[in-house]
Protein backbone atom coordinates (compact mmCIF):
# COMPACT_ATOMS: atom_id res chain seq x y z
CA UNK A 1 0.00 0.00 0.00
CA UNK A 2 1.47 3.35 -0.97
CA UNK A 3 0.89 6.78 0.50
CA UNK A 4 1.64 8.36 3.83
CA UNK A 5 -1.90 8.56 5.25
CA UNK A 6 -3.51 5.14 5.39
CA UNK A 7 -6.18 3.57 7.53
CA UNK A 8 -7.72 0.16 7.98
CA UNK A 9 -11.45 0.08 7.33
CA UNK A 10 -13.21 -2.96 8.82
CA UNK A 11 -16.75 -4.17 8.16
CA UNK A 12 -18.62 -7.01 9.84
CA UNK A 13 -21.01 -9.26 7.88
CA UNK A 14 -23.50 -11.96 8.88
CA UNK A 15 -22.65 -14.40 6.07
CA UNK A 16 -19.65 -15.66 4.18
CA UNK A 17 -21.48 -14.86 0.95
CA UNK A 18 -21.79 -11.18 1.92
CA UNK A 19 -18.12 -11.05 2.93
CA UNK A 20 -17.06 -12.62 -0.39
CA UNK A 21 -19.16 -10.08 -2.30
CA UNK A 22 -17.54 -7.25 -0.35
CA UNK A 23 -14.06 -8.49 -1.27
CA UNK A 24 -15.10 -8.71 -4.92
CA UNK A 25 -16.38 -5.12 -4.88
CA UNK A 26 -13.26 -3.78 -3.18
CA UNK A 27 -10.91 -5.40 -5.66
CA UNK A 28 -12.86 -5.20 -8.92
CA UNK A 29 -14.90 -2.01 -8.56
CA UNK A 30 -12.81 0.18 -6.26
CA UNK A 31 -9.40 -1.06 -7.38
CA UNK A 32 -7.93 -2.02 -4.00
CA UNK A 33 -5.08 -4.51 -4.27
CA UNK A 34 -6.17 -7.99 -3.12
CA UNK A 35 -3.09 -8.11 -0.88
CA UNK A 36 -4.55 -5.14 1.05
CA UNK A 37 -7.87 -6.93 1.77
CA UNK A 38 -8.23 -9.33 4.72
CA UNK A 39 -11.02 -11.72 5.77
CA UNK A 40 -11.35 -13.39 9.17
CA UNK A 41 -13.87 -14.57 11.72
CA UNK A 42 -14.98 -11.69 13.94
CA UNK A 43 -14.57 -13.76 17.10
CA UNK A 44 -12.12 -16.29 18.43
CA UNK A 45 -13.84 -19.28 16.82
CA UNK A 46 -13.66 -20.21 13.15
CA UNK A 47 -16.93 -19.26 11.49
CA UNK A 48 -18.76 -19.10 8.17
CA UNK A 49 -21.11 -16.43 9.50
CA UNK A 50 -24.27 -16.58 11.56
CA UNK A 51 -26.48 -18.16 8.90
CA UNK A 52 -25.95 -20.46 5.94
CA UNK A 53 -25.63 -18.73 2.58
CA UNK A 54 -24.19 -19.28 -0.86
CA UNK A 55 -22.80 -22.79 -1.29
CA UNK A 56 -23.68 -23.66 2.32
CA UNK A 57 -27.40 -22.94 1.88
CA UNK A 58 -29.90 -25.44 0.55
CA UNK A 59 -31.07 -25.26 -3.02
CA UNK A 60 -34.23 -26.51 -4.65
CA UNK A 61 -32.52 -29.75 -5.73
CA UNK A 62 -30.55 -30.78 -2.65
CA UNK A 63 -30.23 -30.36 1.07
CA UNK A 64 -27.87 -27.67 2.29
CA UNK A 65 -24.51 -28.41 3.84
CA UNK A 66 -24.52 -29.04 7.54
CA UNK A 67 -20.77 -28.83 8.19
CA UNK A 68 -20.47 -25.03 7.99
CA UNK A 69 -19.37 -23.53 11.29
CA UNK A 70 -22.04 -20.91 12.04
CA UNK A 71 -20.72 -19.41 15.25
CA UNK A 72 -20.16 -15.74 14.49
CA UNK A 73 -19.79 -12.92 12.04
CA UNK A 74 -17.16 -12.39 9.35
CA UNK A 75 -14.85 -9.36 9.21
CA UNK A 76 -13.55 -7.87 5.98
CA UNK A 77 -10.88 -5.20 6.30
CA UNK A 78 -8.86 -3.21 3.82
CA UNK A 79 -5.82 -1.00 4.19
CA UNK A 80 -6.56 2.12 2.15
CA UNK A 81 -5.50 5.70 1.59
CA UNK A 82 -7.57 8.32 3.41
CA UNK A 83 -9.22 9.45 0.17
CA UNK A 84 -10.93 6.02 -0.23
CA UNK A 85 -12.38 5.76 3.29
CA UNK A 86 -15.74 7.35 2.41
CA UNK A 87 -16.08 5.09 -0.63
CA UNK A 88 -15.41 2.00 1.49
CA UNK A 89 -17.92 3.06 4.15
CA UNK A 90 -20.58 3.53 1.46
CA UNK A 91 -19.72 0.27 -0.33
CA UNK A 92 -19.75 -1.78 2.88
CA UNK A 93 -23.06 -0.20 3.89
CA UNK A 94 -24.61 -0.90 0.49
CA UNK A 95 -23.56 -4.55 0.85
CA UNK A 96 -25.28 -4.96 4.22
CA UNK A 97 -22.41 -4.55 6.68
CA UNK A 98 -23.54 -4.67 10.30
CA UNK A 99 -20.75 -2.35 11.49
CA UNK A 100 -18.03 -0.34 9.75
CA UNK A 101 -15.03 1.22 11.52
CA UNK A 102 -11.83 2.96 10.46
CA UNK A 103 -8.56 3.07 12.42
Amino acid sequence: MSGSKNKTVTATFETREAADLAVEHLVQKIGIERTDVFVQAAGRQNSSGVEASGGDASSANEDGREDATLSGEIEVSADVADDKITTLHRTFGDLGALRVTAK
